[in-house]
């Protein structure tokens, strides 16, 4: 059997990845199998130990796009080592100087929902320096939320 996952349809040729199937609403689950040419009826069942067969969705093959992007989110986070009212020195967000420097045009956010900028790097152990809106606490915690694209896992069985 094709190894599938499932994701909540974002756009029209995107979606977010989701680790199990939804118990309500629709999804759409991503497999490799082969090619049908139009809309086929798709019945989707679950093996049991026993050998048992449950039905488990029922639906249609949506059509065979190359261009489908399914994305995974992934946060990173680091703890403020040093707090000076709006700018804060954060450490355990990246290890190493090149990270920084590659995301550093990307927006950074706390829990405590206060949003700001990466301005520098400090030293070669990936402290960088974060400017905020807001004054943050020492207890906060500093979040990137970033999207990796993701592809089903090639799983072939020879008969």
């Amino acid at each position: 059997p094709p190894k599938q996952w499932y994701q909540r349809r974002v756009a029209i040729t995107a979606g977010k990845m989701e680790r199990f199937m939804p118990v309500a609403g629709n999804f759409v689950a991503s497999f490799y199998a082969p090619i049908t040419l139009t809309e086929s009826p798709a019945v989707l069942f679950k093996v049991e130990e026993d050998g048992s067969v449950t039905l488990l969705s029922t639906g249609t093959l949506l059509s065979c796009d190359p261009d489908r992007v399914v994305c995974k989110r992934v946060v990173l986070s680091g703890h403020p080592a040093k707090v000076n009212k709006r700018s804060a020195v954060v450490r355990y967000l990246f290890y190493n100087r090149e990270d920084i420097a590659y995301f550093k045009p990307v927006q950074v956010r706390t829990k405590h929902g206060r949003r700001g900028h990466i301005k520098e790097a400090l030293g070669t152990h990936g402290h960088c320096k974060i400017t905020f809106d807001k004054p943050i606490q020492q207890s906060d915690t500093v979040l990137i939320p970033l999207y990796k694209r993701v592809f089903p896992k090639w799983h072939f069985e020879y008969f």
